[in-house]
């Protein structure tokens, strides 16, 4: 099958989205399907505010018309809602290409975060968007049924998986930190909840792994925690591995590709339970889900590794890409 992927989120972009897209896009092609990526690449493109590593395509029309002609896809998906997945919304209703969308972000309360911006307003403008496709996926339960409170149809499940080759437990861990030593990975900025974590009066050391734009106020303001930056692949693996427990402060993921990460590398999760964390985590075995964080942090901190281990191996990307394409809308 001749597949059309369409994202404003691409490389070299560091989130969860970008990850999951390029192991789906891997294992379609395992799959023996012909993809055809259309993303900011090659386009004119314009920072995002406070995010100026994701840079949006300026009049991207045209281009996107032309390319899903020239390809003539069986199938196209959206996967974002910003200028590119515009376009080809737009030349798909044209056509009468059946398409679906995916919603990996929660733009509405992140945009809240940052400017006075009422839910409503967004996710009106996001219900127009999805309306037109057949099917909307969406990573968990919890985020189809709050999606559906919001007037969203069509929705339907496209799970995560895990690399766990590459995400496995350490051998020997370091004795030159104060242990636990609690570990957190995603962007540095307001929508991450980061604050939580870091004035939570812990036992031990803390680590965070990623950048973003309050990674330099944080440094100042926390100076006893660890900052280590962006790490990618082997070293973000081994970073993770080192910890004894991974503390997810976010109230906004759909759902938190590194929760998944941590417990391939044998790694607890201490979170809040809300939206992710609820379907990922398996409260009293591979973490501990509460209001309280720091107490789901000491909860969490003697759960077993091993049981941690075993679920992410349940999780892999090839059975996820085999969800996704069950949904995908051909001609």
């Amino acid at each position: 099958m001749k597949i059309a992927l369409v994202t404003d989120a691409w490389h070299p972009q560091v989130n969860g989205v970008v990850t999951t897209l390029t192991r789906t896009i891997a294992e379609l092609e395992a799959m023996g399907h012909e993809l055809r990526v259309i993303s900011p690449d090659g386009h004119r493109t314009l920072p995002l505010p406070s995010y100026p590593e994701i840079r949006i395509a300026l009049w991207p029309g045209k281009r996107v018309g032309a390319a899903l002609r020239e390809f003539a896809p069986d199938a196209v998906h959206i996967a974002t809602e910003a200028t590119l997945g515009r376009a080809a919304r737009a030349w798909c209703r044209k056509t009468d290409q059946p398409f679906t969308t995916s919603y990996h972000t929660q733009f509405p309360e992140y945009l809240g975060s940052r400017a006075p911006v009422p839910l409503s307003l967004s996710y009106s403008v996001l219900r127009r968007f999805h309306a037109a496709a057949e099917r909307t996926m969406v990573a968990t339960q919890a985020m189809r049924e709050r999606l559906e409170a919001r007037g969203i149809k069509q929705l339907v499940l496209w799970e995560r998986g895990v690399d766990t080759a590459l995400f496995r437990p350490a051998g020997n861990k370091a004795d030159t930190v104060a242990r636990p030593l609690w570990t957190c990975v995603g962007r540095v900025a307001v929508e991450k909840n980061l604050e939580a974590f870091l004035q939570l009066d812990l036992p031990g050391s803390k680590q965070v792994i990623g950048a973003g734009p309050q990674l330099e106020q944080f440094r100042r303001d926390y100076p006893d925690v660890d900052f280590l930056g962006y790490r990618f692949g082997a070293e973000l693996a081994a970073a993770l591995a080192e910890g004894d427990c991974f503390v997810f402060p976010s109230l906004t993921d759909t759902f938190g590709l590194v929760m998944l990460e941590a417990m391939a590398c044998g790694l607890p999760v201490a979170a809040f339970p809300v939206t992710g964390p609820v379907d990922v985590v398996e409260h009293g075995v591979t973490g501990f889900l509460d209001t309280d964080l720091r107490a789901a942090a000491l909860a969490a901190i003697d759960l077993d590794p091993r049981a941690c281990r075993a679920h992410a191996l349940t999780r892999t990307w090839r059975r996820a890409t085999e969800q996704f394409a069950s949904h995908l809308a051909t001609v």
